[in-house]
């Protein structure tokens, strides 16, 4: 499997990011690691294993990025204020860096033009992120698959709300979408997984809210509920990539 790994400078956070690159060519995804995660916990927690057909074959790409959830989400005693806004700059750290470059070097490796769509893929926390940068940014990410994620900001937050917190909680502004918004073709357009077990360490009840909204508003995403035995860990996300990937490139 190639492999390239980069450190570069991050206008919008202020210092340096690292990545890693996994594969030559195919399509390009965003792996957002789970809670307070680094950009190689996609190889050290093995995730390679469940990627590799694809980006062995050459029909994906996946760019492993650091989360900064320790000065966001994770810090509860932090200020509120300061937490939602720095992590407003993570999104555009990914949005206005992390993507343009994406899109660039999946152009250079497949001899493409244009603007390719990118997935976004993530586990638990980096479900979150995943559902957050997928519906905020339709445009940019075509494909989602978030594995057993929360979308609303209380769990880590309270009961705390500013404007920039509400652009980063999917649960609550895709309740308050309207009907007719054209974000809604566009994201009929697209193609999301959503998924989640319903044993141990599970927030079920999450995505059945999302659920919910999707069904109210017309939105079309595949929403899968695994069973009982199946717990928040990475032996049962080893299974849902390799079950739901096919689908999202156009395998099945």
């Amino acid at each position: 499997m190639e492999t390239q790994y980069l450190k570069q400078y991050s206008p919008s956070l202020g210092r340096e990011m690292e990545c890693k690159i996994y594969g030559h060519a195919g399509k390009p995804v965003l792996f957002i690691p789970c809670q307070d995660g680094r950009f190689f916990d996609f190889e050290d927690f093995r995730l390679t294993d469940s990627w590799a057909p694809w980006i062995e074959s050459g029909k994906a790409m996946v760019f492993a990025i650091d989360t900064i959830d320790r000065e966001t989400w994770s810090d509860k005693n932090g200020d509120p204020t300061w937490r939602s806004r720095r992590h407003e700059a993570w999104i555009n750290y990914i949005t206005r860096e992390m993507v343009p470059f994406i899109r660039e070097t999946a152009n250079a490796r497949n001899g493409w033009t244009g603007y390719p769509g990118v997935m976004v893929f993530g586990c638990s926390m980096g479900a979150n992120h995943a559902v957050n940068l997928y519906f905020r940014f339709p445009d940019l990410f075509d494909s989602m698959l978030a594995l057993s994620g929360v979308y609303d900001s209380g769990t880590f937050f309270g009961s705390y709300m500013d404007e920039t917190l509400y652009h980063n909680s999917p649960e609550r502004y895709l309740a308050d979408l309207p009907s007719d918004h054209p974000y809604i073709e566009r994201y009929n357009r697209n193609q999301g997984i959503i998924c989640v077990g319903q044993g141990d360490w599970e927030v079920p009840g999450a995505t059945r809210r999302l659920n919910d909204i999707f069904r109210e508003k017309g939105i079309e995403v595949w929403v899968d509920f695994w069973g009982w035995d199946v717990a928040h860990d990475w032996p049962w996300w080893y299974k849902q990539v390799p079950y739901f990937l096919p689908f999202l490139l156009g395998e099945a």
